[in-house]
């Protein structure tokens, strides 16, 4: 996750209130579980880079070999990885 854990709380009350504000949701449940509610939906979509980069390390770890017999940049590859999933996938980091 690219923000710190303690960040999400914060972020996910000022989305709710900023969308409450606006009127652009009603919710309707109490306050707290829509809140709650928030706060799972955006730790889910942070945690998916977090996913994706542990399947990137475990296919690589299979190919592990390969890459130090041919003296491959790890960290290239991985982006290269990556980023082919990414696509592949239609995902959005």
């Amino acid at each position: 996750m690219r923000i710190p854990k303690t960040w999400v709380s914060l972020l996910s009350k000022k989305v709710a209130d900023n969308i409450t504000s606006k009127g652009l949701v009603k919710p309707t449940v109490d306050m707290d579980k829509f809140l709650f509610n928030v706060e799972e939906i955006i730790t889910e979509e942070l945690m998916v880079e977090d996913r994706l980069n542990d399947e990137v390390r475990g296919i690589l770890k299979q190919h592990e070999s390969d890459i130090e017999r041919g003296r491959m940049d790890y960290r290239k590859i991985f982006d290269l990885t990556k980023h082919k999933l990414v696509k592949e996938r239609n995902l959005v980091l």
